[in-house]
């Protein structure tokens, strides 16, 4: 499906990812894993913002007070805009070889994230996977807690339903899933396979709309974004003028404006010349609208201190 885009800010991200819309400052929030950055835009006024740091910086959600919540390689840490990060749980501590990939916010307020096989190295080149040992975890109340046992290869997509229910995806496999969700104990069980071997890339990031489907970035080739409902029927197909889009989320006034990042990880220099789109970001005026980003409540802030 064809559809108006335009090109919000040439961004040229590594991995652009995460991407969130702050509503209360009409901004959007999103990193760049390997560029190790967090950016933030106003596209009203245009005003690009980017904060540099140390390490990757894997996801990124807003906190109820006005700050972030930050997935680094190993740890989830809060942070408030121009600060430092402040330390506030490792992660897998005892596999050095994972690192963090996708961290969102729960309808809840708790901030879920998952891991995987780190697929970079040092110098930011990529390495090759050997093995499917990412996890989800949902941190909430100073305290980080799996939510299943299943392993993944590249952990990706979290979608909360009206009925229940956490929609997941593992890029690695081509697969969406969908479980149910204990909500006393924030355990997942029941999962079942929704969508599975589509031909257009691979699943990446995800957000909801106000109509219940689901917006998916098909990174690797994919091209676009896919809408589908909850069971995985696929309404419609966005095409989008990249071939790695990454992560989306609803914003403007209304919500009317759909955000999509995206990367150019493994491009030679010459399709890079061939396509300056890619690692930019865009914005598509879909016909729906979408809903506010969940916001993270910060009961054990006191308890961080400075990564």
């Amino acid at each position: 499906m064809n559809i108006d885009f335009d090109v919000v800010l040439a961004a040229e991200n590594i991995v652009g990812e995460s991407a969130v819309w702050d509503d209360r400052h009409h901004k959007l929030c999103w990193v760049d894993i390997v560029g190790k950055a967090i950016h933030r835009l106003c596209p009203a006024s245009n005003k690009h913002e980017t904060w540099h740091f140390p390490d990757l910086i894997t996801s990124i959600g807003l906190r109820a007070d006005g700050g972030a919540v930050v997935g680094s390689k190993k740890s989830i840490a809060l942070w408030d805009f121009g600060g430092p990060l402040r330390l506030a749980a490792e992660v897998e501590p005892e596999l050095p070889g994972n690192r963090l990939n996708e961290g969102v916010l729960a309808p809840d307020g708790s901030f879920w994230v998952g891991t995987m096989q780190d697929n970079i190295t040092a110098d930011g080149t990529p390495l090759a996977m050997s093995a499917k040992t990412g996890r989800l975890y949902r941190y909430a109340d100073g305290e980080l807690r799996p939510v299943c046992d299943d392993r993944f290869g590249i952990t990706n997509t979290l979608i909360w339903t009206g009925d229940g229910r956490l929609i997941t995806a593992d890029t690695e496999e081509n697969a969406i899933y969908s479980y149910t969700l204990d909500r006393g104990h924030g355990w997942l069980g029941n999962r079942q396979t929704i969508l599975s071997g589509f031909e257009r890339g691979r699943p990446d990031g995800s957000c909801v709309d106000a109509e219940g489907f689901i917006w998916n970035c098909r990174v690797a080739g994919g091209g676009c974004v896919v809408r589908f409902a909850p069971d995985g029927r696929i309404d419609r197909v966005v095409e989008l003028p990249c071939s790695w889009p990454t992560s989306c989320t609803f914003g403007g006034s209304g919500f009317e404006t759909l955000f999509v990042t995206s990367a150019r990880f493994t491009m030679s220099v010459e399709h890079l010349a061939a396509n300056p789109n890619e690692g930019a970001v865009f914005a598509v005026e879909p016909g729906v609208s979408g809903l506010p980003a969940n916001r993270f409540v910060d009961s054990m802030a006191k308890h961080t201190q400075d990564c």
